[in-house]
């Protein structure tokens, strides 16, 4: 189970919203009126990227890991990137906006996890210095 991307799931919800109906997505759940007058309306579409948001923050903190399945992890979010950006360019159902933004946290998740990845690998290689500068 950790080894799951865990964005897929919303991106798979998303998905599926939009395939059954799409007009499901855009209805409003709640719509409050704020001190200014402006009437605040969140839809099934904003929870969705709501929980992708924390779902990235989670997925940030698995990519700390620095284990084997680590690269197994960052290789399956590349592929849920990559599934994301196809449905968005070739599916009509999922040319929105906040497909979109599912689409951009699966690229920074993918992004973030080789970056974390890479700073630790870095940390843990112990880089010799030239012989006599005392960073040996």
């Amino acid at each position: 189970m950790r080894l799951i991307p865990l964005l897929a799931f919303a991106l798979a919800a998303y998905a599926l919203a939009a395939f059954i109906s799409p007009a499901m997505l855009t209805a409003g759940i709640v719509d409050l009126t704020l001190p200014s007058g402006a009437v605040w309306s969140f839809n099934l579409g904003d929870v969705i990227v709501a929980v992708g948001l924390v779902l990235l923050f989670v997925e940030i903190l698995k990519a700390t890991r620095t284990s084997v399945g680590a690269a197994l992890d960052h290789a399956l979010s590349m592929l849920v990137c990559v599934a994301a950006l196809l449905g968005f360019l070739l599916l009509p159902g999922l040319g929105t906006s906040d497909f979109l933004l599912l689409f951009l946290m699966t690229l920074i998740d993918v992004i973030a996890g080789f970056t974390v990845s890479l700073m630790g690998a870095r940390r843990d290689i112990g880089y010799g210095g030239w012989p006599g500068d005392g960073n040996q």
